[in-house]
């Protein structure tokens, strides 16, 4: 399993260029050509924010044009909602790209495991949320499931401290869930969850929280320097599972590598 986040247009933090997005559509491409010719997963996991609501008219050209080309991977391609992926777009905009229909949370069944798609709502400038309807759904999905299971969400459900970060000092509700602790109860008491995947943040992390890791992922096209012309993280994951253990290799500039014995 491959997953990547990846964002929209070009982007300054702080007065400085911290999303190389301008790079978006050609470290796409390299991330699929590393698929196909060297990694060939069983998945590949889009993390979310693809775009950076720029316009309707410009997020529908740009997130039809990035799913396109992650479709050219010889892999199944799983899709998660970013928060700036909603703001010009709406729900059935994000079905017909992702040639599916109905919420975008669901789950489905794969090489033995059973993998949760969750689609965390984030409120501009307020809070991250999970409504109850979905943790609803989430109790009674796992509940029926009888294989391990991988959790995909956009935000945060863990803990990690994000005051030294780039982008969230003094705004961790915009990081993380606000039902994280109800969130992490319910994975936990279903015995089923492995491990959670996030994007959003912009770096790597893991936290291992009562045996469950949860795992943030790097941004593709984060600028690993301080400031312009920049250098690409380049950062995709790849995610090997077993019935003894997880590894999980990041890849491109900003690397990581984390193994969890089951």
């Amino acid at each position: 399993m491959s997953l990547t986040s990846i964002s929209g247009r070009k982007r300054a933090g702080a007065g400085k260029l911290r999303k190389l997005t301008h790079q978006a559509e050609n470290l796409t491409r390299a991330f699929v050509r590393a698929m196909n010719d060297e990694v060939r997963p069983d998945l590949v996991v889009n993390l979310g924010d693809d775009i950076e609501d720029e316009s309707r008219e410009a997020d529908l050209a740009r997130y039809g044009e990035c799913q396109a080309i992650l479709r050219t991977a010889r892999a199944p391609l799983v899709n998660v909602a970013g928060n700036h992926d909603l703001v010009t777009l709406n729900r059935e905009d994000l079905n017909r790209f992702w040639q599916r229909r109905g919420p975008l949370y669901y789950a489905f069944d794969a090489k033995g495991w059973h993998f949760v798609v969750l689609h965390t709502l984030e409120k501009p400038n307020a809070e991250v949320r999970l409504p109850d309807t979905q943790m609803e759904w989430l109790r009674a999905d796992l509940a029926a499931a009888r294989t391990p299971t991988v959790v995909l969400m956009h935000h945060s459900a863990s803990e990690q401290e994000v005051e030294d970060s780039r982008w969230w000092p003094g705004r961790a509700h915009l990081a993380l869930v606000k039902e994280r602790v109800e969130l992490r109860r319910v994975f936990e008491e279903s015995q089923r969850v492995r491990v959670v995947f996030n994007g959003h943040l912009h770096w790597n992390h893991l936290d291992v929280i009562a045996g469950i890791p949860y795992v943030t992922v790097q941004s593709l096209i984060e600028n690993m320097d301080d400031d312009a012309p920049g250098r690409a993280a380049s950062a995709h994951a790849v995610v090997r599972l077993s019935d003894r253990r997880m590894t999980v290799h990041v890849r491109g500039n900003d690397p990581a590598r984390y193994q969890v014995e089951w």
